[in-house]
């Protein structure tokens, strides 16, 4: 775990927190999209086009644009009140790291992903996080975070 600038991470991808239209029009997307530049945007709008909406608990990836990163894998977490929304964000998780090992990418780092505009507590996420970071199939995975009560969450959970 790492408190910083996800988009300045020493990793092969990124992963972003996403909603199942890849509408980066809030949050941790917004930022993402914004900094990669409009063919972000572009294949996320394909990829919704041609296949739908990107599942609660999937992963899709897309160019990472300007962004200095091979690709932006969006999971897709839950929002609260869907119910199971600890095992849909470690699912979602697990996704986006499977993603990156298919592609050959070895290290990646995520964000607080569905412990914002989402609103699913911070509890619930630091287990999914820590949970899907311990299961994850890649060399290197970083947890991403800027706010201090999502930290304290998974320094918490840490100890446990």
């Amino acid at each position: 775990m790492v408190r910083g600038n996800l988009l300045e991470e020493p990793v092969d991808a990124i992963v972003n927190a996403a909603n199942g239209g890849l509408a980066h029009g809030g949050g941790v997307a917004r930022i993402v999209s914004r900094a990669a530049g409009p063919a972000l945007q572009e294949e996320s709008d394909n990829i919704v086009r041609y296949r739908g909406p990107v599942p609660t608990g999937s992963a899709v990836v897309t160019t990472a644009g300007k962004l200095p990163f091979k690709g932006v894998i969006h999971a897709v977490g839950p929002r609260y009140g869907e119910g199971d929304e600890e095992s849909k964000l470690f699912n979602a998780l697990l996704a986006a790291f499977d993603e990156a090992k298919q592609r050959g990418w070895n290290s990646v780092s995520f964000p607080a992903v569905s412990s914002g505009i989402f609103a699913v507590p911070f509890d619930v996420c630091a287990r999914a996080y820590l949970k899907a970071a311990r299961a994850s199939p890649l060399g290197k995975v970083r947890l991403c975070l800027r706010d201090q009560p999502v930290i304290d969450a998974v320094l918490k959970e840490l100890k446990r």
